[in-house]
């Protein structure tokens, strides 16, 4: 597991715009997403929506303190809409 090189990546789709942050952006999402990244310490809508995303065959990766690792305080979930990303990151990640 190598936080700092997941973390690197998730600011990379961030500046390349594949990130869709929060819960209410991701509530309504209908295009691709190939990984949701949820905060361990979530609350009860955001692990709603995560697990919508999951029942849909989406990968879906619980993290400790996902602020750190987006770069965003308030961060409790985020998708990526990029599959090299995605899969770069759960390398990374687990």
């Amino acid at each position: 597991m190598d936080r700092i090189k997941a973390k690197n990546y998730v600011n990379i789709a961030n500046k390349a715009g594949y990130l869709i942050i929060g819960s209410d952006k991701l509530d309504g999402y209908k295009q691709k997403l190939y990984l949701v990244l949820i905060d361990k310490n979530a609350g009860k809508s955001s692990l709603k929506i995560a697990n919508r995303f999951a029942e849909n065959g989406i990968k879906l990766v619980q993290v400790d303190n996902l602020g750190e690792l987006s770069g965003i305080a308030t961060c409790k979930i985020l998708g990526i809409k990029n599959k090299n990303l995605s899969d770069l990151i759960v390398e990374n990640l687990t």
